[in-house]
């Protein structure tokens, strides 16, 4: 029986169409990245005619203005926009800026899938992170082999599969507070290890999952394209049971404090741990980068205090902050987010063409603040 594209799959296809708009993807690899969600070229080339690259430059090619460049940890920070009600003491904010949906490019892509037919059923989304440039690569910010911790790639059981992952966490004995990860639509990559390793190196245990376990693992899947549209064709449940299976395996280690974990993800890793905080209640904070929305007749079901971190160019992403907002507001959650002046979609990877290091800092170090105050706090 065939199947309608849904909200869910058009958001993928949104982004590759947005990516090719922009320059930041030929129409070949956005032809191959759309048929892989989607399941056929020929729709692919439909959606793909029905929108023109941008004539004019986009946002995030614009000069921004200049934050003040900061180490870790920081001392003066760019000011990101901070919303109320503030649950930690916030430093002097920017005006919120105002930001419109791409509301054309949105209203194509609806219009188009209802002429589409696909192989499979899509519960789940993902966002194409920009794809790495040699300039924006400054390498690994914490080496596997610093003495201050210990990493390495593992395997456990999870609901009807061997799951695979990345572990790390601080040397020596004692337990620790932990922090699941999710990564972008690429998969496990050597990035998403780094962040892992980071947060091993804060004092965490932290343990990011390497959501194509059942396909072989990342490493296994030898075309590009084809890892957002094997994740794209994974039911989300799976997904969320993964990490729930994930938090289950570190629970029964001698090294984690059972009672304090968070999560965060980035892209597409950040529409799953929104969806993971709806359906996990033990959860004690979230911090999803530039995520979609999960539901919001599910936000009842999250208990952990959430910090939304998003670029004031990511337009696409942004137009779904107020309806996030107002949810959680309206069911009494532990909420705020941030929006950075001058940064894009996936601004926080360090290995893309998007990334901005005073940004990127800068949220780091509020997602370490946050986690300190609602994990080990």
């Amino acid at each position: 029986m065939k199947k309608e594209m849904n909200d869910l799959q058009r958001y993928l296809v949104e982004e590759f169409v947005e990516d090719y708009q922009h320059g930041q993807m030929s129409r070949r690899e956005a032809l191959r990245y759309i048929a892989a969600v989607v399941g056929s070229l020929a729709a692919a080339s439909t959606i793909l005619a029905a929108c023109a690259p941008a004539t004019q430059p986009t946002a995030t090619a614009q000069p921004p203005a200049s934050p003040t460049m900061i180490a870790e940890p920081p001392t003066a920070t760019p000011q990101p926009t901070l919303t109320s009600p503030p649950l930690a003491t916030p430093t002097a904010a920017q005006p919120t800026t105002t930001i419109q949906p791409t509301s054309t490019l949105a209203a194509t892509v609806a219009l188009t899938a209802t002429q589409i037919a696909t192989q499979a059923v899509i519960t789940t989304i993902a966002t194409l992170a920009v794809q790495p440039t040699p300039e924006a690569t400054p390498g690994v910010r914490v080496s596997p082999d610093d003495p201050a911790i210990v990493a390495s790639d593992i395997e456990f059981a999870g609901r009807n599969a061997t799951i695979i992952a990345y572990l790390a966490r601080p040397r020596g004995d004692g337990s620790y507070p932990a922090v699941l990860v999710c990564h972008e639509n690429r998969g496990l990559t050597e990035h998403i290890k780094d962040v892992t390793r980071r947060l091993a190196k804060a004092g965490y245990v932290s343990l990011a999952v390497d959501l194509l376990s059942r396909n072989g693992g990342t490493a296994k899947i030898s075309d590009p394209a084809q890892i957002p549209g094997t994740l794209g064709n994974t039911p989300v449940e799976q997904m969320v049971q993964d990490f729930q299976d994930a938090l289950a395996y570190l629970q029964s280690q001698p090294y984690m404090i059972k009672d304090q974990v968070g999560m965060t993800g980035f892209c597409f890793g950040g529409a799953i741990t929104w969806r993971v905080a709806t359906k996990t209640p033990s959860l004690k904070a979230a911090v999803p980068f530039y995520g979609s929305n999960p539901p919001l007749e599910d936000v009842p079901g999250i208990q952990a205090a959430v910090l939304a971190i998003y670029g004031e160019n990511d337009q696409r992403i942004n137009a779904g902050i107020s309806a996030i907002e107002k949810a959680m507001q309206d069911n009494n959650k532990i909420f705020e987010k941030l929006i950075y002046p001058g940064a894009g979609h996936a601004f926080h990877n360090d290995t893309g063409g998007n990334y901005r290091p005073d940004a990127a800092r800068d949220a780091w170090a509020k997602t370490l603040a946050w986690f300190d105050k609602y994990v080990k706090g």
